[in-house]
């Protein structure tokens, strides 16, 4: 009789005990904290906004994570929710184009037309979802693995950016030799027989910044590398799964105890504050930004939904197409909360799917728990001012791990596609990666191109994305393949 009424009870929607239950919630979150609290670093950062700003970017991402996994897991009304046990975070999919955004735009009219172009993403994701569900076929394995992989290379630039000093600014490898402004103001000051300074005129920075690439940052970030090095060799289970955090934590005492990292900042931040929608003004709408944030958010969705495949199948639950229709747009939803509460487009974190492999734990109560427990957080500001207070070079060291982890995803998902038989594979990944690399490698080389189109081509995600799908529709067709999409979400999700 007990077997047949606990055999009634799917293992997805089991509710355990209150204390499992907290403790597996926070697992999870300790799992995903890293990658969740990296974005709004990177781009608050690229808008040059103030350090107060970024910490209110990181509490409202953490509320808005929360929110969007508790209706994802949860279930809100017949339209959203998967209801699998699936924990929200910002897509690093969305970080490449949105660094571009706040590059060309910078402060708070930069803010403004990013989180105009997310919440237009957003409302177009819930709207498109049921379609994209049906797009499957254009995305295999061979499209997905290469874009991820791109994603991750991409990355790549941030993390040794953070390490070094950023390319532009304080820490640019060159700058003005003082003598030479010394000069200029000399032989221009009032009084002065010579013209005016004609406008725009600059001095080539040639005298080498001493800050960059400072030996002691470099060590602090070498540090941090082969702290979870160690911990990954070394450490099991759940803490060899919360390395990058554990690595992270390491470089931040060993950079308080060397004067680098201070909490003056987590002193003035308040213990407890709102996170209020709309912080930067009322959103600047762009089309062609929202065309970006939009062709960023059908790929996130195409890899929800191998991971929702993936999901069904571990947990022993049959996924159907209305299933994945709900699931999708609450991606879509989740990115238009986002965009109102100043935060960042949203799917499901592989790394907590993966979580749910290692840990047997199938229940979705457990990301339900995971996700009030991210709400909390965000409504605590000093916990954000404590994140905005690491130092960058503490950030470069696991920076360098979890954006290489994203692109070995991306290879790891290559790993399964049939490149003996079929020789095409090999010609899609190569262009394609060849594309994605154009903006890296030569960022001017859209200079006498229609400066309305300079969005979509300066991210080589789009570009990869776009040639990955367009050469696979016409060297290998449009073929459906479940099983393949579903081993290479597994193969995302491995640890």
């Amino acid at each position: 009789m007990s077997s047949a009424g606990s055999s009634s009870v799917h293992p997805i929607d089991q509710r355990l005990p209150a204390g499992k239950l907290t403790a597996l919630g926070l697992q999870h979150v300790l799992v995903m904290y890293a990658g969740a609290v990296a974005v709004p670093l990177i781009v608050g950062r690229a808008l040059k906004l103030s350090p107060d700003e970024v910490a209110m970017l990181i509490s409202a991402d953490l509320f808005c994570c929360g929110i969007a996994t508790l209706i994802q897991s949860l279930g809100a009304t017949q339209w959203f929710g998967v209801k699998l046990p699936v924990m929200m975070g910002v897509t690093f999919a969305s970080v490449a184009p949105m660094v571009a955004m706040a590059n060309a735009n910078p402060a708070t009219a930069g803010a403004q037309l990013l989180f105009g172009s997310i919440i237009g993403a957003g409302i177009i994701s819930i709207l498109i979802a049921p379609l994209v569900s049906r797009m499957l076929r254009f995305f295999p394995p061979v499209v997905t693995g290469t874009i991820i992989a791109v994603i991750g290379i991409s990355l790549m630039r941030v993390g040794i950016n953070w390490i070094f000093g950023n390319p532009f600014g304080p820490t640019a490898p060159n700058v003005v030799d003082p003598a030479y402004t010394k000069w200029l103001s000399d032989i221009t000051a009032p009084g002065s027989a010579l013209p005016p300074v004609p406008k725009g005129l600059a001095i080539v920075p040639t005298v080498p910044n001493p800050k960059y690439a400072d030996l002691t940052g470099v060590g602090i970030a070498a540090l941090v590398l082969v702290s979870i090095l160690l911990i990954v060799k070394y450490a099991k289970g759940f803490v060899a799964n919360i390395s990058v955090l554990l690595g992270i934590v390491i470089g931040a005492i060993v950079s308080t105890m060397m004067g680098i990292m201070t909490f003056e900042k987590v002193g003035k931040a308040e213990w407890v504050d709102i996170v209020t929608p709309f912080h930067f003004g009322m959103p600047q709408f762009d089309a062609l930004q929202i065309l970006t944030m939009t062709l960023v958010m059908i790929v996130v969705m195409i890899e929800s939904t191998g991971m929702f495949l993936a999901l069904g199948e571990m947990t022993g639950r049959k996924i159907t197409q209305q299933d994945l229709a709900r699931g999708l747009r609450t991606d879509g939803l989740g990115t238009l909360i986002g965009g109102i509460f100043n935060t960042f487009p949203y799917t499901s974190f592989s790394q907590n799917v993966g979580l749910v492999a290692v840990t047997g734990v199938k229940s979705r109560f457990v990301c339900v728990a995971g996700g009030v427990i991210l709400i909390v957080l965000g409504l605590l500001p000093k916990m954000a001012a404590l994140v905005e207070s690491l130092p960058t070079v503490v950030l470069g060291g696991a920076g360098l791990v979890m954006f290489g982890m994203v692109a070995a995803t991306g290879i790891r998902i290559l790993a399964n596609v049939d490149f003996k038989t079929n020789r095409y594979n090999a010609m899609i990944v190569a262009v394609s990666i060849g594309f994605g690399m154009i903006p890296l490698i030569a960022p001017n080389f859209k200079q006498w191109m229609p400066h309305s189109i300079h969005s979509l081509i300066e991210s080589g995600i789009l570009l990869t994305s776009i040639c990955a799908v367009a050469l696979n529709l016409f060297l290998n067709g449009a073929k459906h393949d479940e099983d393949a999409i579903i081993a290479a979400a597994k193969q995302a999700e491995a640890h």
